[in-house]
């Protein structure tokens, strides 16, 4: 389902510039040339995720789910000198096309792609984090939130993407695995009373989450 008309999107493209320039080429080839391009965040969306990054200047980022490397390399660009991005994927094939971009980017040495299971990476990964974003699997968003949680730092941002999906979570029965998961995912963090949370209606929805 597509909430936002296509000129709207065309608008806001036109009149945004916190998306990196550089990025154009990796966002339009991956259009152009991968058959899951919807995975890819927006080109605002990418706008959106570097200015909350500069407005934050986080030390530590973690991300779930590379795909391309797009939002990566957008939330990179407001890292501190010394700071990490580590992010993970779970296809290798996608992790080397990652790479190949990260490779080209001003913020090569700071990122760091995880190829595997997240579950199982993220029991060695324990960093104080500033920002998280979760974009990957579906079903397993409330388990990522509940062993990610305790290594945010106090005012960090959780990032969760696609906590719409695809408008099916509106539906009074729900339908499908993903469907629930989120919908579930949604209520957990909404009840969640070491969080503050706002859920935007921005392409798929987008839930920012602030640990008190």
């Amino acid at each position: 389902m597509d909430f936002i008309h296509p000129l709207a999107n065309e608008y806001a493209a036109q009149y945004s510039n916190a998306t990196p320039a550089y990025l154009k080429e990796v966002y339009e080839t991956t259009l152009a040339t991968q058959p899951h391009a919807h995975m890819q965040s927006s080109w605002t969306q990418g706008g959106f995720l570097s200015l909350i990054s500069k407005l934050l200047q986080p030390k530590y980022i973690l991300e779930l789910g590379t795909f391309s490397g797009f939002s990566a390399m957008c939330l990179a660009e407001g890292l501190v000198h010394d700071g990490q991005l580590h992010t993970l994927e779970l296809r290798e094939p996608d992790g080397i096309n990652a790479q190949n971009n990260i490779n080209h980017s001003p913020h090569k040495d700071k990122i760091k792609i995880h190829v595997g299971d997240a579950g199982e990476t993220l029991q060695h990964l324990t960093a104080p984090w500033d920002i998280v974003f979760i974009d990957a699997d579906k079903v397993n968003y409330a388990k990522y939130y509940q062993m990610i949680f305790p290594h945010v730092k106090t005012n960090g941002l959780i990032i969760a993407d696609n906590v719409l999906f695809h408008g099916e979570v509106f539906n009074e029965t729900l339908k499908g695995k993903n469907a629930k998961a989120i919908h579930a995912f949604n209520e957990m963090i909404m009840l969640d009373q070491l969080a503050d949370t706002v859920l935007l209606t921005v392409r798929d929805g987008l839930s920012l989450i602030r640990k008190k």
